[in-house]
């Protein structure tokens, strides 16, 4: 029988990895503002973006649809953020941040990039190049597989609709 070492395994490791880091980050904004990993996620996306719905919130998160709505309801209750009702689909809100969601979020990035370009000094010059230059690859690779995956899927979704069988 063939054993798998999970030390060894790269999904498992930058899965470690990501949360190590995602949880020595976390110290920084909850120690400032009391902040849950997702509600940093949702100030930091909107932020970023400006208006953005939950669910492209989610998309560009990778966070479920629970936690979103969670993380947006202790955004909302802290009158960090608001909701505004879509015009054309009411059950579509736009979510924005308001000036103390903002001023938290401006205090928040400097602070992040402190501790972005920390993480990095750990590194060396070289090292520092093949990790962006291989996280950056892994993601393009891994985008165009989503892509082609969800094409599929929204292309059986249709077929299904129209009373065909998918293609396998």
């Amino acid at each position: 029988m063939e054993i798998l070492e999970l030390e060894s395994f790269l999904p498992y490791r930058l899965y470690r990895l990501a949360d190590a880091v995602s949880r020595e980050f976390s110290r920084i904004y909850k120690d400032r503002h009391g902040l849950t990993r997702p509600e940093w996620r949702t100030l930091a996306g909107l932020g970023q973006h400006g208006t953005m719905t939950a669910t492209a919130l989610g998309e560009q998160s990778a966070m479920h649809k629970t936690k979103v709505s969670r993380a947006v309801a202790e955004l909302e209750r802290r009158r960090w953020l608001t909701r505004t009702p879509d015009e054309k689909d009411r059950r579509v809100e736009h979510l924005t941040l308001t000036k103390a969601g903002l001023a938290a979020y401006r205090e928040m990035v400097p602070l992040a990039k402190e501790f972005e370009r920390e993480l990095l000094e750990r590194l060396g010059a070289e090292e520092r190049a093949a990790i962006v230059s291989g996280v950056a690859a892994l993601e393009a690779k891994l985008t165009v597989v989503e892509i082609l995956h969800g094409f599929d899927r929204r292309r059986n979704q249709i077929a299904i609709a129209a009373g065909n069988a998918p293609r396998p």
